[in-house]
């Protein structure tokens, strides 16, 4: 459903809504004193029918209860007859632009596949306000909307139409409708790249993989940023089988590059002053007398063999060939997000995505502005002693922890091994395993897809942009290994202090 955002002075919508704080806080106005007794506790929403008033119940007027509040006045008003409703903004820019984007995602419905889909009368909703930035902070939420939308659509779509291919002829006919540039590598060009560990984990499969590389580029660049998602289009867990159970949502495996392009419509529809990479490994983990195995050891693009104890922990397998060939683009920061770890859930619950990497710094600064989006986000330290349970005796790295413990980290600090040097602190990894996918309504997020990450990037993006994270300079990271080891040094200080 596409609901419109018009900014008025006077409404003229039927339906009128009113968000206050607390029952306790202040006098209650009439409207409110009615629907107490009529049963109105207070917390929720309540239809003053006779008025044709919501009343909107908040526990505290800051952004993550607004957006939520806004979000679930959508969701009510579009079971009612009324074809536009009317809220006042609140005058705090970063309050009503909690609401706007609340109200505009609370529109949406995973129900694509039902014979019969539910008819909504609701089409505008009138925002009251004379704030100068009110238009601004529409056309924000509106393309942050259409943006969570495309990745939910894609995560949602089930998984015999979202192949490999079905993807990268979407970010194609996006690309073409941003005026981004799009390069696709299909499997003859993943194997000219020798992306070994890539291609092992698509080989049982009837679909071939792709990668698709996105470039957005402005004018005025002042930073270079390459984004990279895992893309399983559909995970079995290869011949380490996933119980049945475990099989249902693997569908959400590709929530990682499907944020990616999320993030890339993001960017360019808001013009940032950025360039901008968007790499999406796309590949499908399948089952057959060719897949790959366990006791198998593979060779991955940057060169360093593996060593394959479990083949359903494949997305690793895939994204350290695309973040080599991401590094190969010289980046000054670089980002990947993945569905990783079933660990990650456990250690941060369903809501929260791990933020990892060697950059403290860097990782309070996505941590921030992930948290300012409204997305849950959590740093997860690396550990040396984790480390070690990825060695392997054959090879220069297995695939699996040699420990059930600490496998979000030790799957975290793999990815890591393929990192070089000269990238290591400019490198976050970014679990989004938890929220990505979540089986009831939460928050904005409708039923199963939550387009996970791409908020969080976009604030960490425009942030960016304005030169507000880590100084005012274009790297992001120190410049030499020296300043890398200072930096290191200073950290470890910090934490035995």
């Amino acid at each position: 459903m596409n609901l419109e955002l018009k900014i008025v002075q006077n409404a003229s919508a039927p339906l009128r809504v009113e968000i206050f704080e607390n029952l306790k806080k202040g006098k209650d106005s009439m409207d409110i004193i009615s629907a107490k007794e009529l049963g109105f506790e207070g917390k929720g929403i309540f239809f003053l029918q006779a008025k044709k008033l919501l009343l909107v119940g908040i526990d505290e007027l800051n952004a993550d209860s607004i957006r939520e509040a806004g979000a679930n006045i959508t969701r009510y008003a579009k079971n009612l007859p009324f074809k536009s409703l009317s809220i006042k903004a609140p005058a705090d820019n970063e309050l009503a632009y909690a609401l706007l984007l609340g109200i505009a995602s609370g529109a949406y419905e995973s129900a694509i596949y039902k014979s019969e889909q539910k008819k909504s009368a609701l089409r505008l909703v009138e925002i009251i306000g004379d704030n100068k930035e009110l238009p601004k902070l529409c056309k924000k939420a509106q393309i942050l909307t259409q943006s969570l939308n495309i990745a939910r659509d894609l995560i949602n779509t089930m998984p015999q139409v979202a192949t490999p291919k079905y993807i990268a002829n979407i970010c194609e006919e996006k690309a073409q409708e941003l005026d981004i540039t799009c390069k696709i590598l299909g499997h003859k060009e993943l194997e000219k790249e020798r992306m070994g560990a890539y291609l092992a984990v698509n080989r049982a499969s009837v679909h071939k993989p792709y990668l698709v590389h996105l470039r957005y580029k402005s004018k005025n660049a002042r930073a270079k940023v390459v984004l990279v998602g895992k893309g399983l289009t559909y995970d079995s867990g290869g011949l380490s089988l996933k119980p049945a159970d475990y099989m249902v949502t693997m569908k959400a495996d590709k929530s990682g590059a499907c944020a990616v392009l999320g993030i890339m419509n993001a960017i360019a529809n808001l013009k940032l002053d950025i360039e901008v990479h968007g790499i999406l490994g796309l590949a499908e983990n399948m089952i057959g007398g060719d897949a790959y195995k366990p006791d198998d050891v593979l060779f991955s693009r940057e060169g360093k063999s593996i060593e394959v104890r479990n083949t359903d922990a494949e997305g690793r397998l895939v994204l350290c060939d695309c973040l080599s060939y991401a590094q190969d683009l010289k980046p000054d920061v670089l980002v990947d997000f993945a569905t990783l770890t079933g660990a990650c859930v456990v250690g941060l619950g369903e809501y929260t995505s791990g933020i990892m990497g060697y950059n403290e710094e860097l990782k309070a600064h996505f941590e921030t502005s992930a948290l300012k989006s409204g997305e849950l986000m959590a740093r997860l330290p690396f550990n040396r002693h984790l480390k070690k349970l990825i060695e392997s005796k054959i090879a220069d790295v297995c695939n699996v922890g040699s420990s059930r413990y600490g496998g979000a980290i030790s799957a975290g600090m793999f990815l890591g091994e393929f990192i070089r040097e000269e990238y290591k602190q400019k490198w976050l990894h970014i679990d989004i395993a938890g929220p990505a996918f979540v089986e009831r309504e939460w928050d904005i997020n409708p039923y199963g897809a939550s387009g996970a990450g791409v908020r969080a990037c976009v604030e960490f993006l425009e942030s960016l942009e304005s030169r507000q994270i880590l100084g005012d300079s274009k790297n992001c990271a120190p410049k030499n290994k020296q300043d890398s080891k200072n930096s290191q040094n200073k950290n470890s200080k910090k934490n035995k202090a």
